[in-house]
Parts: structure tokens; C-alpha cells; sequence
């Protein structure tokens, strides 16, 4: 099984990574393959050829699945020729409504369209002030929108907002027209998923009712009920440069809290009352207890991938506890694993699906070879491991590496999981704001001790994104090094990390130039490079709050290993192409050619600034730079 599963996987990545989807043809060969060697598989008797059959039939298998689930997400998107008209669309506001700052933006399920071919599902911006649009989650509503087909900038090292959109259904985007004044039918459509969501809702106001002024309400948010998107920027920055990211949202460490608190009391209640023992044994209640627990956890906290992995192990492990028949540890992973990437194939792309399961199988494999003990030693261990064995996925991901994370961690988990989290939960279903207040007095208390860890000067390793080739030495010389006393230098398997670190990216060669140019959408932001300089000529626009230089431009230099530029040369005012020039300028761009006034706030944010003259010229590395 653990064969087939990682093929799986491997296939639906793949896939992914396809210019062109395969016809129905072609995924109906592939199925077919994928069943010819489960039936092989079944006549052999030999383990290795029976690993490698499993391992290629479930990678068909996996390719096959995920190329069917694009198929039809593809065909239901908004035909080009119906973009930009008037349409009358009647449906169900489907998610939680979020305030950006000219309205309110959300997820919304067609239910009636006309003659018109619209999707399924819609992502609808409400320009207007928030308050006054007043649109809460399940609520019905008619509304005249104009619509596009999904688009995003695509770039590497950056976002893919396209492929987001396809990932959760979202056939079109659009917004909400004031030709007709748009109508609400129901105050609240009986559904169980509706239900849920206006219970998130619920939430979300309530504790950003009792908490208006406080830095971190966001947080308790986002431990509540998933939705992370109240946390600053800045936050979110500390988070990760400690390596505590993944305690700020539903972690699967906080539903296995949480379920096993349930499933200790329901045990020593049960236990407690011989009829109800003689009945069912309490160790089956107890189990049935923290499976139905974690689910109504993860249903209200948005159901996300760390929260599924979870889910799906504790259902499992229930399960095997009702039937008697326990499970090795990578059978119930490997088990989670397929479930989640067979509901949805789109979350191998996403990072917390591989830092979720990556790091769950880095504790399962030390937390074995090095079961024996003082249990603070396994501890410490255990968060060493995690912190080597994810060091090439968040190189990757995120082009860093947080060097204090074990003691980052070896803080904050006990503080936000037996502390924080368990007062957010009951402050859910108990009246007043104290909890809450409680719970934010000890999470600030935390976050000022985080700060002073990252004020050390080794705290983060950054560097660029590494060569795609160089991550399998990478983890084989991870495995070498994690591996159990006895085995013969393991000091030796460092040296095949080195490729990860060494390998830099290709540059021009002296005397010629790269020309980049980035795609930010309306607008124009194009990186110069020389063998040693790079020049940034234009910024992008802005989008609203966010801009060109924080989506696109400052991530796609961290991936090329470029943590400043030399010069940022700004054409002109406009927003199209001076939106990002205040983001790029603060992120460290010493020098500043524009024909910006004094007046743009880019101006002040770089130590030079040297005004566009015509003939102005200097050289790079052999190349002539000159101002026409």
C-alpha cells in the first residue's frame, strides 16, 4: 500500500506539471495501465518487482485521477465569448465574506443563470463600504455581475492565483453590478456546508467584536476557525523567520490537542459507569469521541490540509481501535496521505501539504529509531530532525531557513497548544470576552519573546532558491544523517547537502546583460542584469492595499539570490508603473533614477536619489548604460 500511495502522489504531481492536459483518451489508457499492473502486481511474489509494479501503478493511477479532476474544473470555466456582459446570476454566498478596502469579496454558488453558461462557482467582488453591504455566508442572493475567465501573473517564485482559483472550483471572477439593485432572497439557505460557514462567521465576529484593538485578535481567529487572513503581514513574517508559522492557523498538532482531550475524558467518564462499559469498552467510546471531535474541529476551521492529514490519521487509528486491528504508524500516514490527495489532487502543489506530511514522517521515523530515552532528550531530537529534514522543501518554498526554530518551537508549542488554543475553543461556546483577553494577554506575552529571538543575528539562513536536481542528494544525505547509531559515517551524508547550498544561479557573462521582464498584470516591471549588478527598471502597479513589488517583484529576486538591487530606476509616475517602486525602494535599493518629485514616498525610502537626464550613462561589468 505505502508503494501504490507514493506513487499516487508522485502521479498527481506530475500531472501538474503538464503544459497540456491528456484528452479522455489518454486518461483512460492511463487507468487501464494503472489496473494491468495492480493485476500483475497480484500474481507476483517477489517483493522488489512488486514494490516497483506498485509504485508505477499508482502513479498512473495518480495521473489518471488528477487529469479527470482538471478536466472538469477546465469545463466549468466561463467561456471567453460571455466575459465582460451583464448577466443575472441567483445563488448562495458560499464562504466567509472578506473586507478589502473598496468592499467586500466572496465566494458564491450559482444556482440559476438563465440561458447563460456560467460556473458552478464564482469569486464576486461588492465594491462599496463593508458595513453597508452587509453579505454574511449562506445568505441567498440575485445579483447582476460581470464576469472574466480566472487570470493571474505568472512568474516563478511567486503565487499562481490561476491555479489557486482552479483548486477550489472557482470558474470565474467578477464583481457585482449597480445596474439593478441586487436582492436578498433568503437570510439563510438549510445546508450543512452554510451552516458551517455562517457558524464561522459567527465566530470570526464575535472575537474580532471583543477584541477591536488588539494586535494579535487575528490569530485567535485563525486558531478558531482557519481563516488567517486578519494576521499582519508583519506578523506573518515573524512567524516564519522563527519557524513557528505553522502554530498560527489549524496545525494538525492542534486538532490531535484537541481530539485527545476529548478522548481522555469521554474515556475516564465511560469508565466510570458500568452500564455504559459493559456496552461498549471505553477505549472504543473514547476513540469514536476524538474522531468526532477532530471532525467538527476541522469542519469548523475551513478544513484545511494540515487539518485533513490529521483527520484522516485519527479516523483511522478510531477505526482500527473499533476492529481491533492496529496499524503501523506509516500504513495510517500513507493512508491519510491518499485520502487527502484523492479529494483533492491540487494539494501536492500547495506548500502545507508537503511541510504538513513531511514533517509527520520525520517524527515518525526518529521518534522510531530513537525511541530510547529521557523523554526530553526524544524531544529535542525530534525537533532537530523537523528542523534538517524540511530545510530543502522551505529553501524551495520560501528561499529561507529559520536556524532558531527548535527553540522558537520549544517555546511556542506548549504556550499556543495547551494554552492558547484550548482558550480560543472555549471561548466559541462561552459567554463574555475574558477568555479571549486571557488568550491574547499570553499569545502577546509569547510574541515578544519570539522577537527577541529574531533579533539574533544567526536567526534565518536565506538564500536562493536551489537547483531542482539537488534536493534528492539532499534528503538521501538527511536520511544518512538521521539515521540510528551503528551505521557507519553519518557524518558523511552533510557532504551530500552541499549541492543545495553551492550550486548558485547561472549569471551573465562579463560584457552581457539579462533582460527579465516580470508579468505584474497592467503595467511593466523589467529586471536588468550584469555578471555582478542588477537594475530594477520600473515597479509594477498596485493592487489595491498590496502591490507589484511585494507580489512579484521582491519574491521573484529572493528566488534568484538577489537581496538588493543596485539601482531602481522609475520612468514615470504613474500607478502602472511606479506602484511597487515604495516596496522595492524599502526592501533595499541604494539608488533611486526617476522622475519622481520629492513628493512620491519611494523618494525618501533610498539614500540616493539621482534624477533621469538625457545622455546620463555608466557601465556594469562591460555593459554601457545610457539614458536617451
Amino acid at each position: 500500500m505505502r508503494c501504490f500511495v507514493i506513487g499516487f502522489c508522485c502521479g498527481a504531481w506530475l500531472l501538474q506539471q503538464q503544459a497540456v492536459l491528456p484528452g479522455w483518451g489518454g486518461i483512460a489508457a492511463c487507468a487501464a495501465l494503472a489496473l494491468g499492473a495492480g493485476e500483475l502486481c497480484r500474481r507476483l511474489s517477489a517483493s522488489l518487482p512488486r514494490a516497483a509494479l506498485l509504485l508505477a501503478g499508482g502513479a498512473l493511477a495518480g495521473f489518471a485521477w488528477a487529469a479527470g479532476w482538471a478536466q472538469v474544473r477546465i469545463a466549468d470555466r466561463l467561456p471567453a465569448e460571455w466575459e465582460g456582459r451583464d448577466l443575472v446570476v441567483t445563488g448562495v454566498v458560499a464562504g466567509l465574506p472578506q473586507a478589502f478596502e473598496r468592499g467586500l469579496r466572496f465566494p458564491f454558488d450559482v444556482e440559476q443563470a438563465g440561458d447563460a453558461p456560467v460556473p458552478s462557482r464564482l469569486l464576486l467582488s461588492w465594491y462599496g463600504e463593508p458595513a453597508e453591504l452587509a453579505v454574511r455566508a449562506g445568505e441567498r442572493w440575485r445579483f447582476t455581475v460581470r464576469l472574466k475567465r480566472p487570470r493571474g501573473t505568472l512568474n516563478p517564485h511567486t503565487f499562481d492565483y490561476e491555479a489557486w482559483l482552479l483548486e477550489r472550483g472557482i470558474g470565474a471572477t467578477g464583481y457585482v453590478r449597480d445596474k439593478e439593485p441586487a436582492a436578498r432572497l433568503n437570510a439563510l439557505v438549510w445546508r450543512p456546508t452554510y451552516l458551517i460557514e455562517r457558524a464561522r462567521e459567527l465566530v470570526r465576529a464575535r472575537f474580532l467584536a471583543a477584541l477591536p484593538e488588539h494586535r494579535y485578535a487575528g490569530v485567535l481567529v485563525a486558531l478558531a476557525v482557519g481563516d488567517q487572513r486578519a494576521i499582519e503581514p508583519e506578523d506573518w513574517r515573524l512567524y516564519f523567520r522563527t519557524g513557528i508559522g505553522h502554530l498560527m492557523s489549524i496545525s494538525g498538532l492542534h486538532v490531535t490537542m484537541v481530539s485527545g482531550l476529548c478522548a481522555a475524558l469521554v474515556y475516564a467518564g465511560w469508565r466510570r459507569s458500568p452500564r455504559l462499559a459493559l456496552r461498549l469498552p471505553a477505549r472504543k467510546a473514547a476513540a469514536l469521541g476524538g474522531a468526532v471531535t477532530a471532525l467538527a474541529y476541522c469542519l469548523l476551521a475551513g478544513f484545511a490540509v494540515p487539518a485533513q492529514r490529521t483527520l484522516y490519521m485519527l479516523s483511522t487509528v478510531a477505526l482500527a481501535f473499533w476492529l481491533d486491528r492496529m496499524q503501523s504508524s506509516s500504513r495510517v500516514l500513507a493512508a491519510a496521505l491518499l485520502a487527502v490527495v484523492a479529494l483533492d489532487p491540487w494539494a501536492v502543489m500547495s506548500a502545507g501539504f508537503w511541510l504538513s506530511f513531511g514533517a509527520v514522517a520525520l517524527m515518525l521515523y526518529v521518534g522510531v529509531l530513537h525511541a530510547k530515552g529521557h523523554w526530553l532528550m526524544h524531544w529535542a531530537r525530534i525537533q532537530g530532525a523537523i528542523t534538517l529534514g524540511l530545510a530543502p522543501l522551505l529553501l524551495v518554498l520560501f528561499q529561507q531557513v529559520s536556524l532558531i526554530a527548535p527553540l522558537a518551537n520549544a517555546v511556542a508549542i506548549p504556550v499556543v497548544s495547551l494554552v492558547v488554543t484550548p482558550l480560543a475553543l472555549l471561548a466559541v461556546v462561552t459567554p463574555g470576552a475574558w477568555l479571549l483577553q486571557l488568550a491574547h494577554a499570553v499569545l502577546a506575552a509569547l510574541m515578544e519573546a519570539l522577537r527577541l529571538l529574531d533579533a539574533l543575528p544567526v536567526a534565518v539562513w536565506e538564500q536562493h532558491a536551489p537547483a531542482t536536481w539537488t534536493l534528492a542528494p539532499a534528503l538521501l544525505g538527511i536520511a544518512w544523517m538521521l539515521a540510528p547509531r551503528g551505521v557507519p559515517a553519518r557524518w558523511l551524508g552533510a557532504l551530500l547537502l552541499l549541492p543545495l547550498f553551492a550550486v548558485a544561479p547561472e549569471k551573465p557573462a562579463p560584457g552581457a546583460v539579462w533582460l527579465d521582464v516580470l508579468d505584474v498584470g497592467q503595467g511593466q516591471a523589467v529586471l536588468v542584469r550584469t555578471r555582478n549588478h542588477a537594475l530594477l527598471y520600473d515597479a509594477g502597479p498596485a493592487y489595491g492595499a498590496a502591490d507589484a513589488g511585494d507580489r512579484v517583484v521582491l519574491p521573484y529576486l529572493r528566488g534568484e539570490g538577489m537581496r538588493a538591487l543596485d539601482a531602481l530606476v522609475v520612468s514615470h509616475a504613474d500607478g502602472d508603473h511606479a506602484g511597487g517602486a515604495l516596496t522595492v525602494a524599502a526592501a533595499g535599493a541604494p539608488v533611486l533614477r526617476s522622475s519622481l518629485t520629492e513628493a512620491h514616498p519611494a523618494w525618501a525610502a533610498v539614500p540616493l536619489r539621482i534624477p533621469c537626464r538625457d545622455g546620463e550613462r555608466w557601465e556594469w561589468d562591460g555593459v554601457r548604460f545610457e539614458f536617451l
